[in-house]
C-alpha cells in the first residue's frame, strides 16, 4: 500500500551544517503520526522542506504516489497538504480580517459557494460567525490558533501537518485545540504529522512517533512502546525521563 507521505534519505544544508542528515519515514493514510526531539534536533526543518519552505539537496519526498523535489510545490499539493504554524501571532496578516484570511486560500483553489464555506468553517473551529470580520489582533492565542486551523482545512486537504500547534497557548486552552484538532482528524479521516517536544502531547494524539536527534532520525516506535518502556536508543529513554520531570522522592 502506497504511503500518504513518504521521505527517503532526506538531506538539508545549510552551508556546512546538515540540518537533516538523510531522514527517511513513511506516513500511512489516516495515521496520526508524531516527531519528537530537543530544540534544533530537526524537527521542524523536516517539515518546513516538506512543504517546500526550505530546500532539500538530495532525497526523496513522495505524497500520494507523487514525487516532489528541492522546493518546488504545485497547487495540487497544496490542496493536499496543509500546515499549521506553532506561533498563531506570526502566521496570520495582521491586516487582513478573518473573512480574507479565510476567502484568499478558496480564491487560490477556485472553490465556489464561499461564504457557506467560511461559515461551515468557523463554525467547524467553535467560532461563530461573529468572528468573521474581526482582525487578529482583536483575537486571543487560541482563537488565532483555531482561525489558523480553520484556514488550512477550508481547502479540504488530506494531509496536516502541525508544527508544535499548541506549545505558544496557556495550558488551559492546549486541551481545547488538541480534542477540536483530533475531532477534525475523525470527522475528515485526515493524515497527521505533528512536531511537538512534549511526549505527553504525541502519546496522545499520535499512533507512532520518529525520535529526532541532531538532524537524524534515531527510531520510529509505536506510541504504546513508549507505554511500555520498549524503546532500543538510549536517547528516547533519556528524553522519556526529562518529560516525566521532576519528582520528589
Amino acid at each position: 500500500m502506497t504511503a500518504a507521505l513518504s521521505i527517503r534519505d532526506m538531506l538539508v544544508m545549510y552551508e556546512d551544517f546538515a540540518a537533516l542528515n538523510r531522514v527517511s519515514l513513511d506516513v500511512n493514510f489516516g495515521e496520526s503520526f508524531g516527531i519528537v526531539g530537543e530544540s534544533g534536533s530537526g524537527k521542524s526543518t523536516l517539515l518546513r522542506a516538506t512543504t517546500g519552505l526550505a530546500s532539500f539537496q538530495s532525497g526523496s519526498l513522495t505524497v500520494n504516489g507523487r514525487s516532489y523535489s528541492g522546493r518546488k510545490r504545485d497547487k495540487e499539493f497544496y490542496r493536499t497538504v496543509q500546515m499549521v504554524f506553532q506561533d498563531p501571532y506570526g502566521s496570520l496578516h495582521p491586516r487582513q480580517t478573518v473573512d480574507r484570511l479565510l476567502l484568499e486560500p478558496l480564491t487560490i483553489h477556485g472553490f465556489d459557494n464561499v461564504d457557506a464555506r467560511i461559515a461551515r468553517a468557523l463554525d467547524e473551529v467553535g467560532l461563530g460567525s461573529g468572528f468573521r470580520f474581526r482582525y487578529s489582533h482583536q483575537l486571543s492565542g487560541g482563537q488565532r490558533q483555531r482561525i489558523a486551523i480553520a484556514r488550512a482545512l477550508i481547502v479540504e486537504p488530506k494531509i496536516l501537518l502541525l508544527d508544535e500547534p499548541t506549545s505558544a497557548l496557556d495550558a488551559s486552552i492546549q486541551a481545547e485545540i488538541l480534542n477540536l484538532l483530533e475531532q477534525a482528524r475523525r470527522d475528515r479521516n485526515l493524515t497527521f504529522v505533528m512536531v511537538s517536544h512534549d511526549l505527553g502531547v504525541i502519546s496522545h494524539m499520535c499512533e507512532r512517533l520518529t525520535v529526532m536527534k541532531s538532524g537524524e532520525a534515531v527510531e520510529t516506535v509505536p506510541v504504546e512502546a513508549l507505554e511500555k518502556r520498549q524503546l532500543s536508543a538510549e536517547y528516547t529513554r533519556q528524553l522519556m525521563v526529562a518529560s516525566e520531570g521532576f519528582r520528589r522522592d
